[in-house]
């Protein structure tokens, strides 16, 4: 009985050796993530601000500002973030870890760039804001999906056949021009990438246990995941701008 005993505390420690290593490989994989998406982010805001300050100077447009803003070049300076995002989805898995890395800063900055034009349409006190409050909402969202143990597969199914039905309705309202319809897309907007914000978080946490014996695998997929939140984030935030930012 003694050595039955024994034999089970042993078992114990062990089964509570194993979860801890998996808790601490988890938390440290969940970090990396949340750390690319920072850095993007950042990323993203020092180009943005760089090109406005480039493209702005005295209240007008410099001959760079009318290049990208005004000129056929516009359309590349929209398409390129596009085109790179495909790219990343579709090689990422014959990439090497720092060539994935690099293609998202890239990529993150092409946004950026892009995302410049909300500076001569909204006040950068507004801006700010937004942002923070895009923030905070993105911290509990993404909290919540982490922690909660229902599964969200099914309302993150949903929330995919609800953005293909935004993304029609956007391309539609461009022909339409009502501010009606602009509104209840902005609302839909920012609620599917509320969701989604959750449904990736639980989803980024659940490929821990299929990566964690392959390090190369792992960097990809941390890569990826912090991908999806940013674009989460970026989207909820241009939502949020409409309702929040205040026009110049």
């Amino acid at each position: 009985m003694a050595d039955y005993r024994n034999d089970m505390a042993r078992f114990g420690t062990t089964a509570s050796r194993a979860d801890a290593d998996i808790d601490q490989g988890l938390r440290a994989y969940m970090l990396r993530v949340y750390n690319y998406m920072a850095i993007a982010l950042a990323v993203t805001g020092i180009a943005a601000l760089a090109t406005y300050n480039m493209a702005v100077s005295g209240g007008q447009l410099t001959p760079f500002g009318v290049a990208i803003y005004t000129s056929a070049l516009k359309w590349v300076v929209m398409l390129a973030p596009l085109a790179l995002v495909f790219f990343l989805s579709f090689r990422i898995q014959s990439m090497s870890v720092g060539a994935a890395q690099a293609t998202f800063w890239i990529y993150s900055a092409l946004v950026g760039v892009s995302l410049s034009t909300i500076f001569l349409v909204y006040t950068a006190t507004s801006i700010t804001q937004t942002f923070f409050v895009t923030a905070a909402a993105f911290g509990a969202l993404s909290l919540y999906g982490y922690t909660t143990k229902r599964d969200l597969s099914a309302m993150g199914s949903f929330l995919v056949m609800g953005l293909f039905g935004l993304i029609i309705a956007m391309l539609v309202n461009l022909f339409l021009q009502s501010s009606a319809m602009q509104f209840a897309i902005s609302v839909i907007g920012v609620l599917i990438f509320a969701g989604l914000t959750a449904w990736d978080t639980q989803k980024i946490k659940n490929m821990y246990d299929i990566v964690a014996n392959d390090e190369t695998m792992m960097g990809r997929t941390a890569i990826m995941g912090a991908l999806s939140l940013y674009l989460d984030f970026i989207n909820m935030f241009m939502f949020l701008l409409q309702f929040l930012g205040n026009r110049e």
